[in-house]
């Protein structure tokens, strides 16, 4: 796919949580057996659950490590605590799902206050198992610093967009 056509791209993903990339594996994000895919729009009612993740592959010795980051916290229009770590899950076998990895930072759901926010997941490509360590915080998360430090490769992205239930902005009635 063209760079131009990219939605990671048009969406600021590359860019704002990682650097371009090209796809490894095959990977699926479902929520209340809807996928998602990039742009998809949902709100907090429906990300209240950890949602399912299946990865591709056809290894099992191959191990993924999954992290669900918020690329606008606190706000899109000031976004000082990008990227904010709502989950992360590592040793994820090849051809299997998010349930049979390692749950290190457990699943906290969005709960966005203002604007419209990105929330994106990464597959990153580990070197083996028992090879990554969780962060000690969830606030200014860095995807990209965290993949140097635990020799990671993206291998797959996709993200959606969630605001508040009611919207944001417009004219309000009492």
């Amino acid at each position: 796919m063209a760079r131009e056509g990219n939605p990671l791209v048009l969406g600021g993903v590359i860019g704002d949580v990682l650097n371009p990339f090209t796809t490894l594996v095959s990977f699926r994000v479902s929520f209340s057996n809807r996928e998602i895919s990039n742009g998809y729009e949902l709100r907090p009612s429906h990300v209240v659950n950890r949602p399912r993740v299946s990865v591709g592959g056809d290894d099992l010795r191959t191990f993924y490590t999954l992290v669900m980051v918020d690329a606008d916290a606190p706000s899109p229009s000031n976004p000082f605590l990008r990227e904010y770590l709502h989950w992360m899950v590592t040793d994820i076998p090849s051809t299997t799902s998010a349930v049979f990895g390692r749950d290190v930072m457990f699943y906290e759901s969005p709960q966005p206050s203002e604007g419209i926010h990105r929330l994106v997941f990464v597959l990153f490509k580990q070197l083996g198992r028992d090879t990554v360590f969780a962060p000690e915080w969830r606030q200014n998360f860095n995807s990209r610093n965290f993949a140097e430090i635990n020799n990671l490769i993206p291998a797959a992205a996709v993200y959606f967009n969630c605001q508040r239930e009611r919207g944001c902005g417009g004219r309000r009635t009492e």
